[in-house]
């Protein structure tokens, strides 16, 4: 049975944590404008590079060090970058500003009310990273990964574009894949245990995987495609 939708936001935390620095709070109040995305319009559109062969989007990124790897390897890629904590907003525009990295736009509210904005099949690749858990019963119905998302996902992604999501809380993993065989829209592409334990070419860890590996727990590395 698919899930009700009642989104609204309900899949991440807290907004703000400790007070930002002046630096951040300047980054915030000055190049945060500048570099949002605009909902309803082309993303593509949004980047000066014409050049640009693809655009990804990463959904919940942290304190952004994943993203801007990626946008570090790939000036060619447009990125798109989805973070509501607003601590989180100001370590990557600090890395924007500081290594001038011209092809990444961000949104810093919920992703819910931005996909359905944008056009049809504008993304070729996708990342959600160690979303929260929310590993209590009563609060699962938060979690970022619902049949509603995922419809929302295959609206917005090309056919053949990839679906990355990682995690080390197994109970999420199952309730991810459950929700992707379910539907007739993504492929989860695995054939063997080394296609979803081993990272993804060119990986640069996250924070997050590197807690959790301290901790004692194995990282799941899922890829789906959008049929």
């Amino acid at each position: 049975m698919s899930e009700a939708p009642h989104r609204a936001g309900a899949f991440f935390g807290r907004r703000k944590g400790k007070k930002l620095r002046s630096g951040q709070d300047d980054l915030i109040q000055n190049l945060l404008p500048a570099i949002r995305v605009i909902p309803g319009g082309d993303p593509a559109g949004l980047f000066p590079n014409s050049r640009a062969r693809e655009t990804w989007l990463e959904i919940g990124f942290g304190g952004g060090e994943h993203l801007a790897a990626q946008a570090r390897a790939h000036r060619d890629i447009n990125f798109i970058g989805c973070e509501p904590f607003v601590n989180g907003m100001a370590k990557l525009l600090a890395a924007i500003d500081h290594e001038k990295l011209d092809n990444i736009r961000v949104w810093d509210d919920d992703v819910t009310k931005l996909l359905p904005t944008l056009p049809d099949a504008c993304f070729d690749r996708v990342y959600i990273l160690y979303p929260d858990p929310w590993p209590k019963r009563r609060q699962r119905k938060r979690r970022l990964v619902s049949d509603e998302m995922l419809d929302m996902l295959a609206g917005v992604m090309k056919p053949g574009a990839e679906l990355r999501f990682a995690s080390d809380i197994d109970d999420y993993i199952g309730w991810v894949l459950a929700r992707v065989l379910r539907s007739d829209r993504f492929r989860w592409t695995a054939a063997r245990a080394d296609d979803w334990r081993t990272p993804y070419e060119g990986w640069p860890g996250t924070r997050y995987e590197a807690k959790a590996i301290r901790e004692g727990r194995v990282p799941s590395y899922l890829t789906f495609v959008r049929v």
